[in-house]
């Protein structure tokens, strides 16, 4: 016993460089919750206007107050005189923490094998310790939804918050079904197919398409009238779709796919979202007839086709949303997930407003996952994911200062910052 209490403690001593917690000062610093105080800011709600020299008190992990005369009674204190404090931002498409480097297999976790999957969740892979999330996080990013990739029907999408030991402690509230919906365009430049091959290719993905929804129709009724069912777990998740426990959430791009995808769920009384829509801005009428919200990304991308103009992307938030269509924004990244305020910072330069655009990566996916009781503005009640700003986070020459989640806060460290810092002033300790 002796001999194994030395090999654990060996083990930890060489472990402790490892370890998933920055070092400041001799201190080791890493999440922590409290009761803390956040004095003399300004306060921007989203959804009740901004408020100058505001305080906003967090307690248990939650918003417990807003306002001017607020007691510091057991509260540690933060005095943020000058600066600006926003909700965490949303990203509503990414594939953070099931994908750590995407050119190495080894690390790429978010597709199964196989075209129909809905079973899989992606929230059994997320990686808490992935160097991405703390990279992420220093941007003002609190939430992110992790979402599969592959076939027709990848998975089972998650949303999380970028904080914890474990991926159930990150668990955010949301999941929804992925489908990737059948395409008719051609898959990239080196696409070499004939225009009859795509169309056959595109009508027989959306007869497979057909008979697996039939197929998941029969298996909730039969589940319904309380039938022994055999183990089928692709329908049994499929069947939650139907049965309106689960959302639809459909990767669909081209015009011509965005208006067949309407048209498919037109008769399914599904919940449904739309996801990526490239060119939303072709048939936003369509979208916003059909009340399905979009969350569409990533903004700062080329255009779909050569004849368009250089700033299709950037401005096709803006172009839907004045159609009447409700957009939240993604990034649909790994490593630079980071850039969602910058995604945002385009869309709203390129005709959606800062203030849209702010809403877009905040309140706006909050409400389209159903959690707007929860996250997304600055109100009493709700989930501490705040972040503290010198000034506008859109902005490069903003400093983000400070980042709470679920009420810990989060230290501004990862290893982006400590590479620079070991290299900033290097002491190679050589005599050469």
């Amino acid at each position: 016993m002796k001999r194994m209490n030395k090999n654990i403690f060996a083990f930890l001593l060489a472990m402790l460089p490892f370890m998933a917690v920055a070092q400041i000062d001799g201190e080791f610093i890493k999440p922590r919750t409290g009761t803390f105080l956040l004095k003399n800011a300004t306060v921007v709600t989203v959804t009740n206007g901004t408020l100058e020299n505001t305080s906003v008190l967090i307690k248990d992990g939650m918003i417990a107050g807003v306002g001017t005369n607020l007691s510091e009674a057991g509260a540690e204190v933060v005095d943020l005189t000058g600066m600006f404090i926003y909700p965490g931002m949303i990203d509503g498409g990414t594939s953070l923490g099931a994908v750590e480097v995407s050119s190495v297999a080894e690390t790429v976790d978010n597709r199964e094998i196989g075209n129909v999957t809905p079973n899989m969740q992606i929230l059994t892979t997320i990686n808490p310790n992935s160097e991405a999330i703390p990279v992420t996080r220093v941007s003002g990013v609190t939430t992110v939804l992790t979402k599969p990739d592959g076939g027709l029907f990848p998975g089972t999408a998650a949303l999380i918050n970028l904080n914890g030991y474990t991926p159930d402690q990150m668990y955010a509230g949301f999941k929804g079904v992925v489908m990737n919906f059948p395409s008719s365009a051609r898959r990239g430049r080196f696409d070499r197919r004939s225009d009859d091959d795509i169309k056959k290719d595109n009508e027989k993905a959306l007869k497979d398409a057909n008979e697996i929804w039939e197929n998941a129709k029969n298996f909730n009724s039969l589940k319904g009238q309380g039938a022994t069912l055999q183990y089928y777990p692709e329908m049994e998740q499929l069947a939650k779709v139907i049965a309106k426990e689960l959302p639809l959430l459909i990767e669909v791009n081209a015009a011509g796919d965005i208006k067949n995808a309407i048209e498919w769920v037109k008769d399914k009384d599904v919940n449904v979202i739309l996801m990526g829509v490239d060119e939303g801005w072709r048939v936003a009428d369509e979208i916003a007839a059909s009340g399905i919200p979009v969350i569409t990304g990533p903004v700062q991308d080329l255009p779909t086709r050569d004849s368009d103009r250089y700033d299709a992307a950037y401005a096709n938030p803006g172009k839907m949303l004045a159609a009447g269509v409700k957009v939240a924004i993604r990034t649909n990244e790994t490593e630079n997930v980071r850039n969602l305020p910058f995604h945002a910072a385009y869309a709203a330069a390129y005709g959606m407003g800062k203030e849209e655009a702010l809403k877009a990566v905040t309140i706006v996916p909050a409400e389209i996952f159903g959690l707007a009781d929860k996250y997304g503005s600055i109100e009493e009640g709700k989930v501490a994911n705040l972040v503290v700003a010198t000034g506008d986070p859109f902005e490069t020459s903003s400093d983000i200062m400070h980042v709470f989640i679920e009420g810990y806060r989060i230290p501004l460290s990862n290893r982006h910052i400590r590479l620079y810092q070991e290299f900033l002033e290097r002491d190679p300790g050589l005599n050469k």
